[in-house]
């Protein structure tokens, strides 16, 4: 009999902040393997992140951090040009609150994951992404990095020796370098939990990214993310786990692929 094809399915969540809710994240917890939970800089609060890492504990669901720009006012999708001392000083900050919040519940942090401008800069740009693995190594090399496919942020935290997962985005479109269609185009999106899934098996299928002109581009996923501030968050990231389940695949957390 042959064994299962393991893979990842995971969500951006926790990103609720005081009266401001964002999300389903009870729902999305029942579906996902994985989360990311936002730390405080682009969304998210302590209390938020206790409720999160209660639910996930309950659920079974591994927990990373999803560190950001400081940018309440613009959900953290802002360019912003700070420091590298600072930033990594901002990143073990954020990672470090979450991880305490995690111990004072029984629950490890076992990944990291850059959330918006700061991923999508550090995809491109070897300087950004060397600090953003600088700071994740200087509070625990033993963090996972989950990343973008094929972008300089995965190949810098495998240059550092980290452990990385590479994702790809069953609600995002790609262009022919890799990179996600900017938000300002009207097909960045994949909308509908179908079309999200036949998106993520194609791809899956191809062993590569396939950009919105057809261009395949190889790459070893491990990892599918569905977005959790998406409107069909929750009826793709059921999509998507049936069909994955349905093509012989095994959901299973990230410290599974990792170990």
């Amino acid at each position: 009999m042959t064994m299962a094809r393991r893979i990842n399915l995971n969500a951006d969540l926790g990103e609720s902040f005081g009266a401001w809710s964002m999300g389903s994240d009870a729902a999305m917890l029942e579906v996902v393997t994985s989360a990311s939970v936002a730390c405080g800089f682009h969304a998210g609060d302590p209390m938020v992140m206790e409720q999160t890492l209660a639910m996930a504990k309950r659920c079974g669901v591994s927990i990373g951090a999803h560190p950001a720009f400081p940018d309440l006012q613009g959900f953290g999708r802002r360019r912003m040009d700070i420091p590298p001392a600072e930033l990594e000083a901002m990143l073990i900050y954020q990672i470090g609150g979450l991880a305490a919040i995690g111990r004072a519940q029984g629950v490890t942090v076992s990944h990291v994951k850059p959330h918006g401008a700061l991923s999508n800069m550090a995809c491109v740009d070897k300087a950004l992404a060397d600090t953003v693995v600088r700071g994740i190594q200087r509070l625990d090399s033993r963090l996972i990095l989950l990343a973008p496919a094929l972008s300089q942020l995965a190949r810098a935290g495998r240059d550092a020796g980290l452990t990385v997962v590479e994702e790809i985005f069953a609600d995002r479109a790609y262009l022919d370098d890799g990179s996600l269609v900017p938000r300002t185009r009207a097909d960045a999106l994949i909308h509908g939990a179908e079309a999200s899934l036949a998106h993520v098996l194609r791809m899956l299928d191809a062993g590569a990214i396939v950009s919105v002109s057809g261009k395949h581009l190889p790459v070893q996923a491990q990892s599918i993310c569905v977005h959790g501030d998406n409107a069909d968050a929750v009826a793709t990231a059921h999509a998507i786990g049936k069909g994955l389940a349905e093509a012989g695949y095994e959901l299973v957390p990230l410290p599974a692929l990792a170990a």
